[in-house]
């Protein structure tokens, strides 16, 4: 316990009575006991030298009759000697040197007690014993005459011949009582002193604690609030001084309270006007919010109107440009008409770009969560920009790392975007040199992986006073940029917020003149099924291959691919070196990849690949040059596959492991011979001439019956009198638009159940899922693409229908928009399922008989993520329902009931999978032959 907390539960007046009466009080006692204990030494001194005084001379005078053996004279000394001092002796007896009682002064009942307990030759002095209330001294008698002493004394000592000793009892009761005297008489006197100081005490306790209590009365009075308390009569010293300081201290107090209080009404006041004043702007901040959310919901509408204003006359653009193409024309008409439809496709991104920035800005922008094979994704993004790569003669490069997974989950369109983005404005600002696109793996974990995509280029470079404004909208490095090489400045503020959202970031380096390095790194999931074919790379160990690619980077990339594949490599990088090899070749070679550059013109060119298919089975041809003439009359001819640089991995092992494949390069137009038709009898509503002439022009080339209407009010009047295999309606409509028009055809009409595909340049989220929520099937959006319509009449026409589970258990469309609407990868996702079910019911069944946690939780973790692309709802819902409470360390046991339901549910997916397999197989099967898919 704290000392000085006990010190506080003391007043200050017993403080003081104790500091003042316990010095005093020890020091008396001290003093008296010290005097009072030297006095009982100073008594039993005198004491004892008294009876020295009369057993010594009694010694001497005793040796006469010892020696006479007169016992008669000795006892009349003894009693002369009793009598003279007989207060104080009691006793006094003589004893021979035998130590045998010669003579006593009177009889003593025990004389025993004075007879010398030793030998008698130890006694050489007069030696002292306390006995109770007396003293016995003993003094030894010894001849100091010629004469002889009688024969049977015969004890001799140093200081002669012994005779006897002398014994004497004195009575210690007058030192005993003078003792007690000068111990009352000291304790009187520690009494006196005592009270004299409890007198002092007492008149200090008056003086100073009594006016210490009153100023401790009156600070409690301060505290409480009664400022006016006062301290009052003259004190002593400092306490004067401490009860005028109480005393200011008071007054200063009540000033300050007064102070105060003034204060606090002022503030009061001020404080009432703050919160009525508070109180009109959160009024006017609850206008301005209603007003902030109504200029976004007309901002919403605004962009949606505008892109349908937009899209709308674009689609006719791109739309009749296209089926323009199809017509015969010369050369330099298809120019025009290409011209035109790259004019229009790029405006086209441009509202893309302002759209994405739109979505982006209000936090609108929806991220899928898709499996796609990586590899793949970039190698199509890359492709379709790797024209204007091409047109510049640039290097175009990309160089993806071994341990790059290639099987992950995320928004596919999102991370193209974010890649066409960067790269597209390398290629912008390059006017010659290379655009390497590198990725790397920063880090993995057991569901996620970080990449690091580096696009690096050799362009204009980033003045470094420009770099802050980088990706600022609507900003470009200065306004001579944006002149010289147009864009909105969108771009990169759209791939910096992708790419935020997506979890990421993203920099850049650059040095003028020299080029710039944009980098970003992304956290995507990690796939557990295998995206796309497998091809046995295994077949391609040791092949000899006879490479030529006189591109530094480009051949570095494609050497690192073929030597991962554990092939043997010639590798060339000059005409003559590999001109050389080719002629002093005697083996012939498995493959010999060729570049199109590094020959001074077409002759080289042609012989050099007629020397080079001597040498081989298998010629490959790397183009990526302008040239398309040198391509078709000198290439081809005289190669067995061709190429286009950049080449993915999958896409150059394919083509080794099985040649001949398809040229990826566009073949010079031709007019395709129309395709059969379809037996089916198609509706489409659209209100602007341009778009509904457009899309009656393309659905009459894939269907045999075409009824085109131009309003809501038509088509619901069409639906009423006849069946439709498929309508296509738009939604912006004067008068009933699309929406209702399709109410009202599912309310009452011929057409209840026939598929309806909204046909629409909206491109708002929002206005999406409220289209899809209307009642409408599908969603095409303008500018009508000939292949996305051709595929939207596939894939409803010959929707399959199941009719023996329900659709919670296994529903196909959401399968396919998990699988990025491949039905091909959907089938094999749920065959992986299926297959992988008798394993995962085994194993759950053991976990739960045996309580097993933690066998359990991973069963059900893998379960979750391959049922989150198999479309399968109720499973997934389950999964993450038991593996949410196996995380929050609930017992196996506790969760009995929701497992066996969940174990039900895997019953009815099997059934259900089963069945959707075996119908869909032998479909795509067929499709595939017929080049539907």
């Amino acid at each position: 316990m704290n000392p000085v907390n006990n010190m506080t539960k003391y007043s200050l007046r017993s403080w003081v009575l104790v500091l003042a009466l316990a010095p005093t009080i020890l020091v008396g006692i001290l003093l008296g006991s010290y005097f009072t204990i030297n006095r009982f030494y100073e008594l039993e001194d005198t004491l004892v030298e008294q009876g020295s005084n009369i057993i010594e001379p009694l010694s001497i005078a005793s040796e006469i009759g010892l020696v006479a053996n007169d016992r008669e004279a000795t006892k009349r000394l003894l009693a002369a000697a009793q009598l003279n001092k007989s207060t104080l002796v009691k006793s006094i007896a003589i004893f021979d040197a035998n130590n045998q009682l010669f003579v006593t002064s009177h009889y003593h009942k025990d004389f025993e007690i004075m007879r010398y307990k030793e030998a008698l030759n130890t006694l050489h002095k007069t030696e002292i014993e306390h006995v109770g209330d007396s003293l016995i001294l003993r003094t030894p008698i010894f001849s100091t005459g010629p004469s002889a002493a009688p024969a049977n004394y015969d004890i001799q000592t140093d200081d002669g011949q012994l005779l006897g000793y002398i014994s004497i009892i004195i009575n210690k009761e007058r030192a005993l009582l003078e003792q007690h005297r000068a111990a009352v008489a000291a304790f009187i006197i520690v009494l006196i002193g005592v009270q004299l100081n409890l007198l002092f005490t007492f008149r200090l306790v008056k003086n100073v604690t009594q006016p210490i209590t009153e100023m401790v009365r009156v600070v409690a009075k301060i505290r409480e609030g009664k400022l006016d308390a006062r301290l009052d009569g003259n004190l002593i010293g400092e306490l004067d001084l401490l009860k005028r300081g109480i005393n200011a201290m008071a007054g200063s107090l009540s000033e300050y309270h007064d102070e105060m209080q003034q204060n606090i009404d002022q503030a009061t006041s001020d404080l009432r006007e703050t919160l009525e004043q508070i109180e009109i702007q959160n009024v006017e901040l609850d206008l301005a919010k209603k007003r902030a959310l109504e200029a976004s919901r007309i901002k919403s509408e605004f962009l949606a109107n505008m892109s349908h204003e937009l899209r709308t006359p674009l689609n006719g653009v791109i739309g009749f440009a296209r089926q323009l193409v199809k017509t015969p024309l010369h050369s330099s008409q298809v120019d025009y008409i290409k011209t035109i439809e790259r004019s229009a496709t790029n405006l086209l991104g441009i509202i893309n770009d302002i759209l994405d920035f739109s979505k982006l800005e209000a936090g609108k922008m929806v991220l899928e969560n898709t499996p796609f094979g990586l590899r793949e994704t970039i190698g199509d993004t890359i492709t379709l920009i790797s024209g204007s790569a091409q047109a510049k003669g640039l290097e175009l490069v990309v160089d993806i790392a071994p341990n790059v997974p290639d099987n992950v989950n995320g928004d596919a369109m999102r991370v193209c975007q974010i890649i066409n983005n960067l790269v597209g404005n390398a290629i912008k600002f390059t006017d010659s040199g290379s655009v390497m696109v590198k990725i790397e793996l920063q880090s993995q974990s057991e569901e996620q992986v970080v990449l690091r995509c580096d696009v690096v280029d050799t362009g204009i470079g980033i003045d470094e006073s420009q770099q802050d404004f980088l990706f600022q909208a609507f900003g470009q490095a200065d306004s001579s940029i944006s002149r010289r090489f147009g864009g909105t400045g969108l771009g990169l503020v759209i791939t910096k917020r992708l790419v935020n959202q997506m979890g990421g970031q993203i920099g850049f380096t650059s040095s003028p003149e020299k080029g710039s390095n944009f980098w970003f790194s992304l956290p995507l999931g990690l796939g557990q099924f295998q995206i796309g074919d497998s091809l046995p790379l295994e077949k391609l160990k040791d092949k000899t291959i006879l490479f030529y690619e006189p591109r530094v980077l480009t051949h570095a990339v494609l050497s690192r691919q073929l030597n991962q594949w554990d092939t043997k490599v010639t590798h060339h990088q000059h005409i003559p070196s590999l001109l050389t090899t080719l002629n002093t070749a005697e083996a012939p070679y498995d493959y010999v990849l060729l570049s199109c550059h590094g020959f001074s013109d077409s002759g080289q060119l042609v012989s050099t690949l007629n020397l080079a298919k001597t040498k081989t089975d298998c010629l490959v041809v790397l183009y990526d040059c302008q040239e398309q003439d040198a391509l078709t009359q000198f290439i081809r001819p005289n190669a067995d596959v061709v190429l286009s640089l950049p080449v993915s991995e999958h896409q150059l092992a394919r083509n080794l492991l099985y040649p001949p494949m398809e040229y990826d390069i566009i073949a010079p137009v031709t007019i395709a011979t129309p395709a059969a038709r379809q037996s089916l009898t198609v509706l489409a509503v659209d209100d602007n001439f341009a778009n509904l002439k457009l899309i009656d022009t393309l659905l009459s080339e894939l269907v045999t019956t075409v009824v085109a209407v131009n309003s809501g009010d038509e088509a619901v009047k069409q639906a009423k009198t006849r069946t439709f295999d498929l309508i296509f309606m738009d939604i912006q409509m004067p008068g009933t638009d699309g929406i209702s028009a399709t109410k009202q055809i599912r309310q009452g009409s011929m057409n209840r159940n026939t598929p309806i595909i909204a046909v629409t340049a909206h491109a708002i989220a929002e206005e999406r899922e409220l289209i899809l929520g209307s009642g409408m099937d599908g969603y095409l959006p303008k500018p009508i693409d000939e292949a996305a319509l051709k595929d939207v009449i596939h894939r409803w026409i010959t929707r399959p229908k199941f009719t023996h589970f329900d659709l919670h258990t296994l529903n196909w469309d959401l399968c396919l928009t998990q699988a990025n609407h491949k039905a091909d990868l959907a089938l094999d996702m749920l065959r992986m399922l299926l297959d992988s079910l008798p394993q995962t019911v085994t194993t759950i069944q053991t976990a739960l008989s045996q309580n097993d946690h933690p066998v359990m939780l991973s069963t059900i973790h893998k379960l979750h993520g391959a049922s989150c692309y198999c479309g399968v709802p109720t499973t997934q819902r389950l999964c993450q329902e038991i593996e949410s409470a196996l995380k929050r360390e609930t017992a196996v046991e506790d969760l009995e009931p929701e497992i066996l339901e969940l174990l039900d549910e895997l019953t009815k997916v099997e059934s259900a999978a089963n069945q959707v397999i075996s119908q869909l197989s032998a479909e795509i099967t067929d499709d595939q032959k017929n080049g539907l898919l």
